[in-house]
Protein backbone atom coordinates (compact mmCIF):
# COMPACT_ATOMS: atom_id res chain seq x y z
CA UNK A 1 0.00 0.00 0.00
CA UNK A 2 1.13 3.36 -1.23
CA UNK A 3 1.93 6.16 1.46
CA UNK A 4 -1.09 8.29 -0.06
CA UNK A 5 -3.46 5.72 0.10
CA UNK A 6 -2.25 4.52 4.03
CA UNK A 7 -3.04 7.88 5.22
CA UNK A 8 -5.73 8.38 2.98
CA UNK A 9 -7.70 4.84 5.17
CA UNK A 10 -6.37 6.51 8.21
CA UNK A 11 -7.76 9.73 7.86
CA UNK A 12 -11.03 7.68 7.04
CA UNK A 13 -11.07 5.55 9.91
CA UNK A 14 -10.80 8.23 12.05
CA UNK A 15 -13.17 9.86 10.71
CA UNK A 16 -15.79 6.86 11.37
CA UNK A 17 -14.43 6.61 14.20
CA UNK A 18 -14.89 10.00 15.66
CA UNK A 19 -18.88 9.96 14.44
CA UNK A 20 -18.97 6.44 16.16
CA UNK A 21 -17.61 7.97 19.29
CA UNK A 22 -20.26 11.08 19.06
CA UNK A 23 -22.71 10.74 22.06
CA UNK A 24 -26.14 10.54 21.20
CA UNK A 25 -27.74 14.73 21.27
CA UNK A 26 -31.10 16.21 20.89
CA UNK A 27 -31.58 19.62 19.07
CA UNK A 28 -34.65 21.61 19.39
CA UNK A 29 -36.19 22.76 15.71
CA UNK A 30 -37.71 25.86 15.68
CA UNK A 31 -40.23 26.37 12.61
CA UNK A 32 -40.88 29.76 10.49
CA UNK A 33 -44.77 28.65 9.97
CA UNK A 34 -47.21 25.43 9.58
CA UNK A 35 -47.40 26.41 6.15
CA UNK A 36 -48.73 23.10 4.31
CA UNK A 37 -50.71 21.56 6.87
CA UNK A 38 -53.63 19.94 5.98
CA UNK A 39 -55.51 21.26 9.00
CA UNK A 40 -58.07 24.11 9.17
CA UNK A 41 -59.89 26.06 11.64
CA UNK A 42 -63.06 25.31 10.07
CA UNK A 43 -62.63 21.67 11.03
CA UNK A 44 -61.30 21.51 14.81
CA UNK A 45 -62.22 18.27 15.59
CA UNK A 46 -59.33 16.72 13.08
CA UNK A 47 -57.20 17.38 15.61
CA UNK A 48 -58.68 18.19 18.74
CA UNK A 49 -60.46 16.00 21.00
CA UNK A 50 -64.24 16.35 22.12
CA UNK A 51 -63.01 17.29 25.69
CA UNK A 52 -60.77 19.79 24.45
CA UNK A 53 -63.15 21.21 21.99
CA UNK A 54 -65.71 20.93 25.04
CA UNK A 55 -63.56 22.98 27.22
CA UNK A 56 -62.89 25.99 24.49
CA UNK A 57 -66.41 26.34 23.74
CA UNK A 58 -67.57 26.25 27.45
CA UNK A 59 -65.20 29.52 27.80
CA UNK A 60 -65.94 30.80 24.33
CA UNK A 61 -61.99 30.45 23.52
CA UNK A 62 -61.20 30.71 19.66
CA UNK A 63 -59.20 28.23 17.98
CA UNK A 64 -56.03 30.20 16.83
CA UNK A 65 -52.75 28.77 14.85
CA UNK A 66 -51.23 27.28 17.89
CA UNK A 67 -53.65 24.77 17.98
CA UNK A 68 -52.81 23.38 14.42
CA UNK A 69 -50.58 20.35 14.28
CA UNK A 70 -46.92 21.20 13.46
CA UNK A 71 -46.61 20.54 9.48
CA UNK A 72 -46.79 16.91 8.48
CA UNK A 73 -44.56 18.04 5.24
CA UNK A 74 -41.72 19.99 7.46
CA UNK A 75 -41.45 16.96 10.00
CA UNK A 76 -41.31 14.47 7.16
CA UNK A 77 -38.33 16.77 5.43
CA UNK A 78 -36.36 16.82 8.57
CA UNK A 79 -36.62 13.03 9.03
CA UNK A 80 -35.78 12.37 5.59
CA UNK A 81 -32.15 13.43 6.72
CA UNK A 82 -31.62 11.12 8.73
CA UNK A 83 -32.63 12.11 12.38
CA UNK A 84 -34.98 10.26 15.22
CA UNK A 85 -38.07 12.35 16.09
CA UNK A 86 -38.73 12.90 19.70
CA UNK A 87 -41.86 15.02 20.05
CA UNK A 88 -43.26 17.82 18.90
CA UNK A 89 -44.73 20.73 20.01
CA UNK A 90 -47.76 22.88 17.97
CA UNK A 91 -47.86 25.61 20.63
CA UNK A 92 -44.54 26.56 20.39
CA UNK A 93 -43.78 25.42 16.43
CA UNK A 94 -40.61 22.90 17.30
CA UNK A 95 -39.51 19.78 16.85
CA UNK A 96 -37.11 17.70 18.84
CA UNK A 97 -34.92 15.38 17.04
CA UNK A 98 -31.95 13.02 18.28
CA UNK A 99 -28.90 12.32 16.10
CA UNK A 100 -25.06 10.96 16.77
CA UNK A 101 -24.16 13.07 13.51
CA UNK A 102 -23.87 16.69 14.01
CA UNK A 103 -23.20 17.22 10.17
CA UNK A 104 -26.99 16.22 9.82
CA UNK A 105 -27.99 19.23 11.73
CA UNK A 106 -26.26 21.42 9.55
CA UNK A 107 -28.49 19.94 6.91
CA UNK A 108 -31.32 20.68 8.78
CA UNK A 109 -30.82 24.48 9.58
CA UNK A 110 -30.51 24.70 5.38
CA UNK A 111 -33.89 23.72 5.21
CA UNK A 112 -35.82 26.89 4.09
CA UNK A 113 -38.46 26.62 6.65
CA UNK A 114 -36.26 25.99 9.52
CA UNK A 115 -35.63 29.46 11.81
CA UNK A 116 -33.24 28.06 14.10
CA UNK A 117 -31.83 25.10 15.65
CA UNK A 118 -31.10 24.82 19.59
CA UNK A 119 -28.76 21.84 21.30
CA UNK A 120 -30.61 20.97 24.50
CA UNK A 121 -29.28 17.75 25.28
CA UNK A 122 -26.23 15.57 25.39
CA UNK A 123 -26.53 12.09 26.77
CA UNK A 124 -25.14 11.31 30.17
CA UNK A 125 -21.95 8.93 30.22
CA UNK A 126 -23.88 6.76 32.65
CA UNK A 127 -27.34 6.59 34.25
CA UNK A 128 -28.75 5.04 37.39
CA UNK A 129 -30.19 1.77 37.73
CA UNK A 130 -33.54 1.52 39.54
CA UNK A 131 -34.73 -0.29 42.40
CA UNK A 132 -36.13 -3.05 41.28
CA UNK A 133 -37.27 -3.75 44.84
CA UNK A 134 -39.04 -0.83 45.82
CA UNK A 135 -42.08 -2.35 46.57
CA UNK A 136 -40.09 -3.97 49.73
CA UNK A 137 -40.36 -0.93 51.06
CA UNK A 138 -43.93 -0.07 52.18
CA UNK A 139 -44.47 -0.54 55.46
CA UNK A 140 -48.22 -2.00 54.98
CA UNK A 141 -49.33 -0.83 59.09
CA UNK A 142 -50.98 2.90 59.27
CA UNK A 143 -50.77 4.74 62.38
CA UNK A 144 -54.55 6.47 62.54
CA UNK A 145 -54.91 10.11 64.20
CA UNK A 146 -57.71 11.61 66.07
CA UNK A 147 -58.16 14.20 62.52
CA UNK A 148 -59.57 13.27 59.87
CA UNK A 149 -56.55 14.47 57.97
CA UNK A 150 -54.21 13.57 59.70
CA UNK A 151 -51.28 15.47 59.91
CA UNK A 152 -52.47 17.61 56.72
CA UNK A 153 -55.42 19.17 58.80
CA UNK A 154 -53.12 22.61 58.93
CA UNK A 155 -51.88 23.07 55.48
CA UNK A 156 -55.74 22.78 54.22
CA UNK A 157 -57.24 24.54 57.57
CA UNK A 158 -55.15 27.68 56.36
CA UNK A 159 -56.72 28.01 53.24
CA UNK A 160 -60.45 27.03 54.55
CA UNK A 161 -60.51 23.69 52.47
CA UNK A 162 -61.94 22.04 55.00
CA UNK A 163 -65.05 24.11 54.90
CA UNK A 164 -65.33 23.85 50.94
CA UNK A 165 -64.46 19.89 51.71
CA UNK A 166 -67.76 19.68 54.09
CA UNK A 167 -69.91 21.42 51.35
CA UNK A 168 -69.26 18.25 49.24
CA UNK A 169 -66.64 19.58 46.71
CA UNK A 170 -63.81 17.45 47.00
CA UNK A 171 -62.70 17.40 43.46
CA UNK A 172 -65.27 14.70 41.98
CA UNK A 173 -65.56 15.30 38.42
CA UNK A 174 -62.10 17.49 37.79
CA UNK A 175 -59.06 16.07 36.53
CA UNK A 176 -55.61 17.11 37.57
CA UNK A 177 -52.93 16.41 35.82
CA UNK A 178 -49.37 15.88 37.73
CA UNK A 179 -46.18 16.75 35.58
CA UNK A 180 -43.15 15.78 37.91
CA UNK A 181 -40.54 13.54 37.91
CA UNK A 182 -41.32 10.18 38.57
CA UNK A 183 -44.16 8.53 41.07
CA UNK A 184 -42.15 6.35 42.91
CA UNK A 185 -44.02 3.36 44.47
CA UNK A 186 -47.32 5.34 43.75
CA UNK A 187 -48.98 1.78 42.63
CA UNK A 188 -48.70 0.52 45.47
CA UNK A 189 -48.53 2.93 48.48
CA UNK A 190 -51.62 1.57 50.97
CA UNK A 191 -52.95 5.28 51.60
CA UNK A 192 -53.37 6.05 47.50
CA UNK A 193 -55.07 2.72 46.42
CA UNK A 194 -58.28 4.72 46.13
CA UNK A 195 -56.22 6.97 43.73
CA UNK A 196 -58.51 7.29 40.50
CA UNK A 197 -56.11 6.83 37.93
CA UNK A 198 -56.84 7.59 34.43
CA UNK A 199 -53.82 6.75 33.39
CA UNK A 200 -49.63 7.66 32.94
CA UNK A 201 -47.18 8.81 30.17
CA UNK A 202 -43.45 9.16 30.37
CA UNK A 203 -41.81 11.62 27.83
CA UNK A 204 -38.38 11.58 29.21
CA UNK A 205 -38.30 7.73 28.45
CA UNK A 206 -41.47 5.81 27.53
CA UNK A 207 -39.99 2.46 27.99
CA UNK A 208 -39.37 3.71 31.62
CA UNK A 209 -41.39 2.25 34.68
CA UNK A 210 -43.08 5.53 36.21
CA UNK A 211 -43.51 4.19 39.20
CA UNK A 212 -39.74 3.11 40.01
CA UNK A 213 -38.46 6.69 38.77
CA UNK A 214 -38.13 9.57 41.16
CA UNK A 215 -40.18 10.06 44.71
CA UNK A 216 -40.84 13.49 44.01
CA UNK A 217 -43.91 13.29 42.20
CA UNK A 218 -45.30 10.65 44.25
CA UNK A 219 -44.93 13.27 47.14
CA UNK A 220 -46.36 15.84 45.08
CA UNK A 221 -49.31 13.52 44.32
CA UNK A 222 -50.00 12.63 48.25
CA UNK A 223 -50.37 16.40 48.99
CA UNK A 224 -53.83 16.19 46.58
CA UNK A 225 -54.80 12.45 46.05
CA UNK A 226 -54.08 10.92 49.43
CA UNK A 227 -57.47 9.50 50.36
CA UNK A 228 -56.84 7.29 53.94
CA UNK A 229 -59.42 8.98 56.60
CA UNK A 230 -57.40 9.41 59.73
CA UNK A 231 -53.86 8.81 58.02
CA UNK A 232 -53.71 11.08 55.02
CA UNK A 233 -55.91 12.94 53.47
CA UNK A 234 -55.39 15.55 50.28
CA UNK A 235 -56.68 18.77 49.27
CA UNK A 236 -58.45 16.40 46.15
CA UNK A 237 -59.36 13.02 47.44
CA UNK A 238 -61.85 12.43 44.92
CA UNK A 239 -60.55 14.30 41.53
CA UNK A 240 -58.87 11.90 38.92
CA UNK A 241 -55.39 12.33 38.00
CA UNK A 242 -53.25 11.94 34.80
CA UNK A 243 -49.10 11.53 36.08
CA UNK A 244 -46.96 12.75 33.45
CA UNK A 245 -43.41 12.30 33.76
CA UNK A 246 -41.02 15.43 32.23
CA UNK A 247 -38.41 15.77 34.57
CA UNK A 248 -35.44 13.73 34.15
CA UNK A 249 -33.80 13.86 37.24
CA UNK A 250 -30.36 12.03 35.69
CA UNK A 251 -29.11 15.35 34.30
CA UNK A 252 -30.79 18.69 34.47
CA UNK A 253 -30.34 20.09 30.51
CA UNK A 254 -32.84 22.27 28.72
CA UNK A 255 -34.96 19.31 26.77
CA UNK A 256 -36.68 18.96 30.25
CA UNK A 257 -38.95 22.08 28.85
CA UNK A 258 -39.74 20.53 25.90
CA UNK A 259 -40.76 17.17 27.54
CA UNK A 260 -42.57 19.47 29.75
CA UNK A 261 -44.28 21.44 26.96
CA UNK A 262 -45.04 17.98 25.12
CA UNK A 263 -46.73 17.11 28.74
CA UNK A 264 -48.96 19.96 28.89
CA UNK A 265 -50.36 19.87 25.12
CA UNK A 266 -51.01 15.92 26.00
CA UNK A 267 -52.71 16.70 29.22
CA UNK A 268 -55.03 19.98 26.85
CA UNK A 269 -55.48 16.91 24.82
CA UNK A 270 -56.99 14.02 27.52
CA UNK A 271 -59.29 16.78 28.90
CA UNK A 272 -57.18 17.69 31.96
CA UNK A 273 -58.69 20.42 33.67
CA UNK A 274 -55.66 21.46 36.10
CA UNK A 275 -52.34 20.82 35.80
CA UNK A 276 -49.55 20.99 38.58
CA UNK A 277 -46.10 21.17 38.15
CA UNK A 278 -43.77 21.62 41.04
CA UNK A 279 -40.86 22.11 38.61
CA UNK A 280 -38.74 25.19 37.49
CA UNK A 281 -35.47 25.95 35.94
CA UNK A 282 -33.29 28.59 36.11
CA UNK A 283 -29.69 26.81 35.16
CA UNK A 284 -28.68 23.66 33.26
CA UNK A 285 -25.64 21.80 33.41
CA UNK A 286 -22.39 22.75 31.58
CA UNK A 287 -22.45 23.85 28.66
CA UNK A 288 -25.91 24.81 28.40
CA UNK A 289 -26.21 27.75 31.04
CA UNK A 290 -29.04 29.57 32.30
CA UNK A 291 -31.18 32.39 32.53
CA UNK A 292 -31.26 36.30 33.61
CA UNK A 293 -33.65 38.12 35.48
CA UNK A 294 -34.52 40.12 32.26
CA UNK A 295 -35.93 36.96 30.94
CA UNK A 296 -38.58 36.15 33.12
CA UNK A 297 -40.70 37.82 31.23
CA UNK A 298 -44.11 34.61 30.72
CA UNK A 299 -42.60 34.18 27.50
CA UNK A 300 -38.56 33.68 26.80
CA UNK A 301 -38.31 30.02 28.31
CA UNK A 302 -39.37 27.49 25.88
CA UNK A 303 -41.80 26.12 29.54
CA UNK A 304 -43.20 29.64 30.23
CA UNK A 305 -44.06 30.22 27.11
CA UNK A 306 -46.15 26.81 27.46
CA UNK A 307 -47.18 28.34 30.15
CA UNK A 308 -48.31 31.36 29.35
CA UNK A 309 -51.27 29.66 27.08
CA UNK A 310 -52.75 27.06 29.43
CA UNK A 311 -55.07 29.47 30.19
CA UNK A 312 -55.88 30.28 26.90
CA UNK A 313 -56.62 26.00 26.26
CA UNK A 314 -59.28 26.83 29.27
CA UNK A 315 -56.56 24.81 31.55
CA UNK A 316 -55.31 26.28 35.02
CA UNK A 317 -51.65 25.53 36.16
CA UNK A 318 -50.50 25.81 39.32
CA UNK A 319 -46.89 25.63 39.68
CA UNK A 320 -44.16 26.11 42.12
CA UNK A 321 -42.36 29.43 42.24
CA UNK A 322 -38.82 27.47 43.32
CA UNK A 323 -36.33 27.37 46.36
CA UNK A 324 -34.02 29.78 45.42
CA UNK A 325 -35.13 32.74 47.91
CA UNK A 326 -32.19 32.32 50.43
CA UNK A 327 -29.91 31.03 47.26
CA UNK A 328 -27.38 33.17 44.56
CA UNK A 329 -31.09 33.32 42.28
CA UNK A 330 -33.62 34.01 44.80
CA UNK A 331 -36.14 34.32 42.25
CA UNK A 332 -38.94 32.60 40.81
CA UNK A 333 -38.24 30.29 38.77
CA UNK A 334 -40.05 28.96 34.82
CA UNK A 335 -42.15 28.61 34.52
CA UNK A 336 -43.41 30.39 37.78
CA UNK A 337 -43.23 33.91 35.58
CA UNK A 338 -45.51 32.76 32.98
CA UNK A 339 -48.62 34.61 32.29
CA UNK A 340 -52.51 33.65 33.95
CA UNK A 341 -50.87 30.95 35.88
CA UNK A 342 -51.09 30.87 40.05
CA UNK A 343 -47.59 30.61 41.08
CA UNK A 344 -46.96 29.35 44.59
CA UNK A 345 -44.80 30.34 47.67
CA UNK A 346 -44.26 28.93 50.82
CA UNK A 347 -44.96 29.63 54.27
CA UNK A 348 -44.60 27.84 57.60
CA UNK A 349 -47.11 27.02 59.92
CA UNK A 350 -47.87 30.16 61.54
CA UNK A 351 -48.30 32.31 58.07
CA UNK A 352 -44.41 33.93 57.60
CA UNK A 353 -42.66 32.64 54.15
CA UNK A 354 -39.81 30.81 54.71
CA UNK A 355 -36.66 31.53 53.57
CA UNK A 356 -35.82 29.63 50.25
CA UNK A 357 -39.34 30.79 48.98
CA UNK A 358 -38.49 32.33 45.25
CA UNK A 359 -40.10 36.12 44.86
CA UNK A 360 -40.54 38.06 42.63
CA UNK A 361 -41.79 40.07 40.56
CA UNK A 362 -41.52 39.56 36.64
CA UNK A 363 -38.92 41.36 34.47
CA UNK A 364 -42.40 42.94 33.08
CA UNK A 365 -43.45 43.98 36.65
CA UNK A 366 -46.41 41.55 37.28
CA UNK A 367 -47.29 40.43 41.20
CA UNK A 368 -44.82 36.96 41.72
CA UNK A 369 -45.48 34.89 43.76
CA UNK A 370 -49.10 34.63 42.73
CA UNK A 371 -50.31 32.96 46.14
CA UNK A 372 -48.69 30.73 49.61
CA UNK A 373 -49.66 27.79 50.88
CA UNK A 374 -47.65 25.85 53.19
CA UNK A 375 -44.72 24.71 52.45
CA UNK A 376 -42.81 23.87 55.97
CA UNK A 377 -43.02 20.77 57.50
CA UNK A 378 -45.59 19.83 54.83
CA UNK A 379 -47.32 16.18 55.59
CA UNK A 380 -46.85 14.36 52.59
CA UNK A 381 -46.25 10.68 52.10
CA UNK A 382 -42.87 8.99 52.12
CA UNK A 383 -41.37 6.09 50.17
CA UNK A 384 -42.35 3.71 52.59
CA UNK A 385 -46.55 4.71 52.25
CA UNK A 386 -45.92 6.02 55.64
CA UNK A 387 -46.41 10.02 56.50
CA UNK A 388 -44.14 11.74 57.03
CA UNK A 389 -42.65 15.57 56.14
CA UNK A 390 -40.74 18.13 53.64
CA UNK A 391 -40.17 21.27 52.96
CA UNK A 392 -40.12 23.05 49.43
CA UNK A 393 -42.58 24.93 47.12
CA UNK A 394 -43.20 21.83 45.34
CA UNK A 395 -45.51 21.02 48.11
CA UNK A 396 -47.42 24.39 48.69
CA UNK A 397 -47.92 24.13 45.30
CA UNK A 398 -50.17 20.54 44.74
CA UNK A 399 -51.58 21.61 48.18
CA UNK A 400 -53.20 24.39 46.89
CA UNK A 401 -53.35 23.06 43.18
CA UNK A 402 -56.25 20.54 44.74
CA UNK A 403 -58.25 23.42 46.44
CA UNK A 404 -58.44 25.39 42.86
CA UNK A 405 -59.22 22.00 41.76
CA UNK A 406 -62.37 21.72 44.63
CA UNK A 407 -63.11 25.23 44.18
CA UNK A 408 -63.83 25.06 40.24
CA UNK A 409 -65.89 21.93 40.59
CA UNK A 410 -67.70 24.50 43.01
CA UNK A 411 -68.05 26.63 40.54
CA UNK A 412 -68.11 25.29 37.37
CA UNK A 413 -69.37 28.40 35.41
CA UNK A 414 -66.35 30.13 36.25
CA UNK A 415 -63.48 30.32 33.23
CA UNK A 416 -60.17 29.42 33.57
CA UNK A 417 -59.22 33.03 33.73
CA UNK A 418 -61.76 34.11 36.51
CA UNK A 419 -60.94 31.37 39.01
CA UNK A 420 -57.41 32.58 38.73
CA UNK A 421 -58.20 35.70 39.49
CA UNK A 422 -60.89 34.71 42.11
CA UNK A 423 -57.99 32.96 43.79
CA UNK A 424 -56.01 36.42 43.77
CA UNK A 425 -59.13 38.39 44.80
CA UNK A 426 -59.64 36.16 47.85
CA UNK A 427 -56.32 36.36 49.10
CA UNK A 428 -54.85 38.21 52.31
CA UNK A 429 -52.87 40.93 50.79
CA UNK A 430 -55.18 41.24 47.72
CA UNK A 431 -54.86 45.10 48.80
CA UNK A 432 -50.93 45.75 49.11
CA UNK A 433 -49.46 42.35 47.06
CA UNK A 434 -45.80 42.27 47.17
CA UNK A 435 -42.84 40.51 45.96
CA UNK A 436 -42.46 37.32 48.56
CA UNK A 437 -46.37 36.72 49.67
CA UNK A 438 -47.43 38.30 46.10
CA UNK A 439 -51.49 38.38 47.18
CA UNK A 440 -51.11 36.47 50.05
CA UNK A 441 -52.70 33.14 51.64
CA UNK A 442 -55.89 32.32 50.17
CA UNK A 443 -59.18 31.78 51.27
CA UNK A 444 -61.29 29.27 48.71
CA UNK A 445 -63.84 28.78 50.98
CA UNK A 446 -64.66 32.84 51.17
CA UNK A 447 -63.90 32.94 46.99
CA UNK A 448 -67.06 30.35 47.33
CA UNK A 449 -69.29 32.02 48.66
CA UNK A 450 -68.80 35.13 46.40
CA UNK A 451 -68.67 33.38 43.34
CA UNK A 452 -71.08 30.71 43.64
CA UNK A 453 -74.59 31.08 42.00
Amino acid sequence: MSLKKFIFVVTLLMGICSIQAQKATKYRIYLKDKLGTLYTFDKPEEYLSPKALERRVKQDLPIDSTDLPVSRQYIDRIQQVGVQLVSQSKWNNTVLIQTTDSVLINRIVQLPFVSHIKKVWIAPDSVPERDKTRKDQIKKHLEKTDSYYGDASIQIAVHHGDSLHLAGFKGEGMTIGVIDAGFFNADAIPVLKHLNLLGTKDFVNPRSDIYAEHYHGMMVLSCMAANTPKVMVGTAPEASYWLLRSEDYDTEQPVEEDYWAAAVEFADSVGVDVINTSLGYDSFDEPFGGYEYKQLDGHYSLMSNSASLVAKKGMILVCSAGNSGSQHWKKITPPGDAEDVITVGAIDRDGVNANFSSVGNTADGRVKPDVMAIGVFSSVLGTDGQPSHGNGTSFASPTFCGLVACFWQACPHLTAKQVIEAVRQCSDRVDFPDNIYGYGVPDIWKAYLKNKK
